[in-house]
């Protein structure tokens, strides 16, 4: 009896460190399609780039993910979720939200243009760039809940507050006006402000 219930604990063992190290090779492998996304665009990526980059070949990779299509539809839901950490900001800061999503465009905003210059062209491009147009608006009424609650013009100001923190905002003045971090910030800010303060249309 003593060896029987051993050996049922040495196969429960084995089969969790075979699903941990399946979990870790997956994770591995989208890490690594996320990393060649900051560096390329999506249509310049091949399986082999990502083999190389998780240290796995790429029969590992078509065995945990199929093909490329599907492993591109896994890594944007696992994409997001860091994306969502990275961007958890106060509760009704508007300059902490600020400084948070130039701090984000500062890293990834040169990406997400060329992901836009590609999106009426490619198909990955597109689902990606919606999904991040969706989850930025679902940041800014998250992130400036309070000043939003109760106004009648709340879809308006929504509309707006996603222009003043969007990435080709921060283009304009991080880019085209080279101006540095903190001008960005402030100048971002007083369009954020300027929303906020603003009185409804016949208000």
């Amino acid at each position: 009896m003593f060896i029987v219930v051993n050996v049922k604990v040495a196969r429960g063992y084995t089969m969790r460190a075979r699903a941990e190290s399946t979990a870790r090779t997956r994770e591995r492998i989208l890490d690594a399609v996320i990393a060649l996304s900051e560096e390329r665009l999506t249509v310049e990526i091949v399986l082999a780039d990502v083999g190389e980059r998780a240290g796995v070949s790429v029969q590992t990779v078509l065995r945990h993910f199929g093909s490329k299509e599907n492993l591109f539809d896994e890594v944007m839901p696992y994409w997001l979720a860091q994306v969502r950490t990275e961007r958890t900001t106060p509760v009704g800061d508007a300059a902490a939200a600020v400084d948070n999503v130039v701090r984000f465009y500062d890293r990834l905003g040169n990406w997400t243009l060329r992901m836009q210059a590609l999106e009426h062209s490619d198909e990955s491009s597109r689902r990606a760039v919606a999904v991040g147009r969706r989850f930025h608006r679902q940041w800014v009424e998250e992130a400036f809940a309070p000043q939003l609650a109760g106004r009648s013009d709340r879809d308006e100001v929504v509309d707006l507050l996603v222009v003043a923190t969007d990435v080709l905002t921060w283009k304009i003045l991080r880019r085209d006006q080279a101006m540095n971090r903190k001008t960005t910030c402030q100048r971002m800010l007083r369009l954020v402000e300027s929303v906020l303060s603003a009185s409804p249309e016949g208000g």
